[in-house]
């Protein structure tokens, strides 16, 4: 799906303060009772398949493209077999109409059931999906005589509602299969408080491009980069000596007391509206050393915020 694919554990390495396969942002103690119902969305080439893959090895019974306006006839088969379809991924594209309608509707009628209904949303760059288009040699499904460009285009525009109505948006353009992997890992259910946020703190390089998901980005090149520095250039800011290298700066200790400072304000006003995902991305140059020394730190100092349980994620590590 990308650049290359190393070991998933070396590509989205998880802090300490939450392993990525530990911390889900599934709102309330009923939901591991209630099962789960699971709906992946998103543009044409992004993953949707792969996605649905990664979820049937985790247990779920996985139904692809799945007609939106079958979804509550899917619901019902659910009610009558609930320990066979106790959690399942179902996955809702463009090709049979907008899934937005029958996701609003499911989600009221399973809310009844108090069965959780959790929206996947999985996009990339228009660069990466012709891309990706050009080397399977598939169709885009919107593809007229304008080629596949505008038809990605028309995609992305009719699928904005549904969009809005995910709780995660993964962008998967600089995502291995292991790093998908480790980002969908991050979203699998397990118990928590109903009003906790997740905190995930992606790191980047900017000479790869924006994640799409993130909802702060933090330009960190403003520091003194230790690529520059021959017996640091190797390493990555998960070792000790990059480490030291970036945080003996002033500028980075202040950014971090100020980035904390931000989340004080902001962390509980976002619990109190209900946000349950905060995406925080950190990017330098190449997302190898300052990006990921910084973000190390942040998570350390996240530890034991209330509310909130913090997982780290390296997008450029193992390419």
């Amino acid at each position: 799906m990308a650049r290359g694919a190393g070991p998933a554990a070396a590509q989205a390495r998880p802090t300490e303060v939450a392993h990525a396969g530990e911390r889900a942002p599934l709102k309330g103690q009923a939901a591991a009772d209630a099962g789960q119902v699971l709906v992946i969305s998103g543009l044409s080439g992004a993953g949707k398949s792969q996605a649905s893959k990664l979820f049937e090895d985790l247990g779920y019974y996985c139904v692809d493209n799945l007609p939106p306006d079958l979804l509550e006839g899917f619901l019902g088969l659910r009610d009558a077999d609930p320990d066979r379809y106790r959690r399942v991924a179902l996955v809702l594209d463009i090709r049979a109409g907008d899934p937005a309608p029958a996701i609003e509707h499911a989600r009221a009628a399973l809310a009844e059931r108090h069965v959780p209904l959790q929206v996947l949303f999985l996009e990339a760059s228009d660069a990466n999906l012709v891309s990706r288009f050009s080397e399977t040699r598939h169709r885009h499904p919107l593809q007229q005589r304008s080629g596949v460009q505008a038809g990605i285009v028309e995609e992305r525009r009719r699928l904005q509602r549904t969009r809005e109505l995910a709780d995660h948006v993964i962008d998967t353009s600089g995502l291995s299969i292991g790093q998908l992997k480790e980002r969908l890992f991050g979203i699998t259910p397990r118990d928590r408080p109903a009003d906790e946020l997740g905190i995930d703190i992606l790191t980047f390089g900017f000479k790869y491009g924006i994640p799409l998901e993130a909802d702060v980005v933090f330009d960190v090149r403003f520091l003194t980069n230790p690529y520059w520095v021959p017996d640091l250039k190797p390493l990555s800011g998960l070792q000790r000596p990059v480490r030291d290298y970036v945080m003996k700066q002033p500028p980075a200790r202040r950014f971090l007391d100020l980035v904390v400072e931000l989340l004080e304000l902001t962390v509980p006003a976002y619990r109190a509206e209900g946000k349950s995902r905060l995406t925080l991305a950190l990017g330098c140059t190449g997302g190898y050393h300052r990006s990921i020394a910084l973000a190390e730190e942040l998570a350390a100092r996240l530890a034991d915020f209330e509310g909130t349980s913090v997982a780290v994620f390296h997008r450029e590590l193992g390419q």
